[in-house]
């Protein structure tokens, strides 16, 4: 009969196998707990190299008011007219031949520059605003005829017209455009304010000549459109180029033809006035 297996406690325990060496448990658990602290220490180092997601940048908001100056270059042209009535210099067919002559039309360029302020609403992609500007503008368009004879086909006379749009340009208007981040297109209409003065001159040949002026000069409102561009800088600087179309009505101009024998005509005249603005600016935006 076989004596039991007796295990002493300084001994470790061994683990016989009819297939392989012995192998002390202790050996065992100190390997688990390496494989366990590589496998933790490796996926640690897996996820330090994932790369980190980027920070969205922030849209620009156009919401705000502005103030701002411009500088550009102006285009007037104006639509000139002329009437004379029957009367006592000019007669038979001389109204006529000389109203017939008067109808034309000049344009004339001119610098443009001044400021502008308005405030803007965003809402998403969508932005309204209103704006209103004022420029300094000058121009002078005009003609004149000196070959011209009256029904005889030898007695001439001069016909001299002058429209002058007298120092500025305003506007008020609302504007609608689609925003693109800091890039922002839009359309604009509104109402445009403007001067008028007008002059036609009349001179002639006959015996006894005669001469004779109609002059009128007005404050003019009418209309206006256009389209622009702005490109914000920086959050509050903001570049712009802008179109604009401005047109008015026509004013009228009523005075005489005389002569020195006492003959007189009633001369009519009129000019209308349309402006085109074509200007770059930098805003600054509260």
């Amino acid at each position: 009969m076989r004596e039991p297996i007796v295990v002493k406690p300084t001994e470790h325990v061994v683990i016989k196998s009819s297939r392989s060496s012995a192998v002390p448990s202790s050996w065992l658990m100190g390997t688990g707990v390496a494989i366990a602290m590589l496998a933790f220490a490796a996926t640690d180092a897996s996820a330090a190299d994932l790369p980190m997601k980027a920070a969205q940048p922030s849209v620009y908001n156009w919401s705000g008011c502005y103030v701002g100056a411009n500088i550009g270059g102006g285009a007037s042209a104006s639509n000139f007219g002329i009437g004379v009535d029957p009367g006592t210099h000019l007669l038979g067919a001389d109204p006529g031949v000389v109203a017939g002559n008067g109808l034309n039309s000049h344009g004339e360029d001119g610098l443009l520059a001044g400021g502008q302020v308005g405030c803007n609403y965003q809402s998403g992609l969508l932005v309204a605003g209103l704006e209103g500007d004022f420029d300094y503008f000058h121009s002078n368009p005009w003609f004149t005829n000196n070959t011209l004879t009256l029904s005889d086909g030898m007695t001439p006379f001069t016909l001299t017209q002058n429209a002058t749009a007298a120092s500025y340009l305003a506007t008020i208007r609302p504007r609608i455009g689609i925003a693109a981040d800091r890039n922002l297109a839009y359309l604009t209409a509104g109402v445009a304010f403007s001067h008028l003065s007008y002059t036609e001159s009349y001179s002639d040949g006959a015996t006894p000549p005669g001469a004779g002026t109609a002059a009128a000069s007005k404050s003019l409102v009418g209309w206006v459109a256009g389209a622009g561009w702005e490109y914000a800088v920086t959050d509050h600087w903001v570049f712009r180029a802008e179109y604009l179309f401005a047109g008015f009505s026509k004013i009228n101009a009523v005075g005489a033809i005389t002569d020195a024998n006492g003959g007189v005509n009633t001369l009519h005249g009129s000019s209308d006035l349309i402006i085109q603005a074509l200007r770059a600016g930098v805003n600054f935006k509260f």
